[in-house]
């Protein structure tokens, strides 16, 4: 099933060629032989037990009426800080919810259940969504331990949707669902060589989600393909009593996005090109200059520069409102934890790690939620502040004015750069790249394979204004389409340099 699509899964569901337990099972051996041995990826913390004989109903489904849509009988992952009620834990990496079994599922999943998906598993990530140490290496959790690249194994997967992107380059599954605050689909998505969808904040409810922020936090897909990502969102989305962000796509959601894949998509729009992203590394930026020369070719109408000011006042108010956001958030949901669970709030979350520190922080601690736990509550006039200057600096004066000076469909910059070597001593450290604030305006941004640099994937990204899915859908399809930059990974021990 190596690099099949939605639509051809479909089609040998559909023919008879194989039937979703069958889909399942392979999708399980691939898991065993790749995951768990051979190249040891250890991108999925989790499986459920319970796969095959959803499949096996599925296929009776199926059977006697017809699939419910394009999802029908399809394995997807979901990340592990998104609550499925079932026999899987719910533990965004930590051994502090081991035994987690949540009484209701995320909003998501049960939207993912109703389109007919199989949840296939959890995916592996960055420990409480990369957001405990200011120093951390992505892709480890207490309870997952290091997710690896499928490019490079000594290369990191970025984060935090580490194991969800990783499965989805490694075809562990047909899809899989990331959530991000900052970076946390858009990075591990462009470093594994997929395509990521970060959406609008408010366009994918958050309940049920482990949070960071109520700010920031989305959910979103992650495909091999813009056309999987794009009919995986399609069942995501909608209001949710939940969820009061997702009020604000009343009217403006969609539940099929499939409609925008149009490979002449780039004629006519106008895209702008965040210049100052670039110079980071020049590998990089030939590969940016190769994707201006294909969409101008293409027919579009390049704007260059058309950059977002982002001064350094952003970054601070960003980290300030996280920091209050977490601590509020993050309580909440642990409050409503049950009582074999050993943490019901922030306090104790720090508390229990640091009992456990031998196994909880061997290599980095917990700076930000030491940080977060300092702060006061959200009716704060610093956090009120802080908040303020975020929604200017990052939609009205931000992204906002630079999408209507220039009258732009959207404003492109590298995702990123290539992996870095993973380094339990000093943690990350970013290659590059990386766009216009769309994390902290809350608007969408999708990535799209650009090519590669030393056998390592490099995406590009799409940004535009808030509920723009659709128009960022059809210019990313038709990029892809011209290029057809996505390589399927070789599993290297390390990068091939050459002599």
């Amino acid at each position: 099933m190596d690099e099949k699509t939605l639509s051809e899964l479909q089609e040998g569901l559909a023919s008879g060629q194989f039937s979703s337990r069958e889909l399942t099972a392979t999708y399980l051996s691939a898991i065993e032989q790749v995951d768990k041995q051979g190249p040891t990826l250890n991108a999925i913390i989790d499986l459920n037990p319970d796969a095959l004989s959803i499949a096996d109903a599925l296929d009776d489904e199926r059977r006697t009426r017809g699939a419910r849509g394009p999802l029908h009988g399809i394995p997807l992952i979901l990340k592990d800080n998104i609550d499925t009620a079932d026999r899987m834990m719910t533990t965004a990496g930590s051994i502090a919810l081991a035994g987690s079994i949540a009484a209701e599922d995320a909003t998501v999943t049960a939207r993912l259940r109703a389109a007919g998906a199989i949840i296939l598993g959890k995916a592996n990530l960055s420990e409480w969504a990369n957001f405990r140490s200011t120093h951390s290496t992505s892709g480890w959790s207490s309870r997952g331990g290091q997710t690896r690249n499928p490019y490079a194994l000594d290369r990191n997967p970025c984060g935090s949707s580490s194991g969800s992107a990783v499965a989805v380059a490694a075809n562990l599954c047909a899809a899989a669902i990331g959530t991000e605050t900052d970076g946390s689909i858009i990075c591990p998505s462009q470093t594994n060589g997929v395509v990521g969808i970060k959406p609008t904040v408010g366009l994918v409810s958050r309940a049920g989600i482990i949070p960071i922020s109520h700010t920031q936090d989305t959910a979103g897909p992650i495909a091999r393909t813009v056309a999987d990502a794009a009919a995986v969102l399609g069942a995501l989305t909608g209001v949710d009593p939940r969820d009061a962000a997702t009020i604000t796509s009343s009217g403006r959601s969609l539940t099929d996005y499939t409609f925008c894949l149009d490979p002449d998509g780039l004629r006519g729009a106008r895209i702008g090109v965040a210049r100052k992203s670039f110079g980071t590394d020049s590998r990089v930026d030939v590969l940016m200059e190769e994707a201006i020369a294909v969409m101008a070719r293409l027919g579009a109408v390049i704007i260059d520069p058309a950059d977002v000011e982002t001064p350094d006042e952003l970054g601070k108010a960003e980290v300030e409102v996280l920091l209050y956001d977490f601590k509020a958030d993050l309580n909440a949901y642990l409050a409503r934890l049950g009582p074999e669970i050993a943490v019901h709030s922030l306090a104790q979350l720090i508390a229990f790690n640091e009992a456990h520190r031998d196994v909880v922080m061997p290599y980095f601690g917990q700076e930000r939620m030491l940080l977060a736990e300092e702060k006061g509550t959200l009716d704060s006039p610093p956090y009120l502040a802080a908040l303020e200057t975020c929604r200017k600096l990052a939609r009205t004066e931000g992204i906002d004015a630079t999408l209507g000076k220039h009258q732009l469909d959207a404003i492109i910059a590298p995702s990123g750069g290539p992996a870095w070597l993973t380094d339990w001593v000093n943690g990350d450290h970013y290659t590059g790249g990386g766009g216009p604030p769309s994390a902290v305006a809350g608007y969408p941004e999708i990535t799209v394979p650009a090519g590669m640099v030393f056998g390592l994937p490099v995406g590009i990204s799409f940004v535009g204004g808030p509920y723009q899915e659709p128009t960022l859908i059809k210019l990313a399809y038709a990029f892809e389409q011209a290029t057809r930059a996505r390589h399927a990974p070789a599993f290297l021990p390390t990068v091939d340099i050459g002599p």
